[in-house]
């Protein structure tokens, strides 16, 4: 069972947590097997993605959390 992960979900007030949209509670887990490889895709998913515009930035809350926390 994997038990490092990283927790995504919608900053307060971002247009696509609208209802019709994905909502208010939307939320999704990546699990890892070890802390550094969830520490490696964790930096990974933090840089600027490649094909985003200057000065776009994703628009996502991530955060570190381990299995039973």
């Amino acid at each position: 069972m994997k038990k490092y992960g990283i927790k995504i979900h919608m900053p307060s007030g971002d247009t696509l947590a609208a209802e019709h949209l994905l909502g208010e509670q939307w939320v999704t887990h990546r699990w890892f097997d070890s802390e550094q490889e969830r520490d490696r895709a964790h930096s990974e998913m933090e840089r600027q993605p490649p094909y985003y515009r200057k000065g776009d930035v994703p628009s996502v809350v991530l955060e570190k959390v381990e299995e039973g926390s």
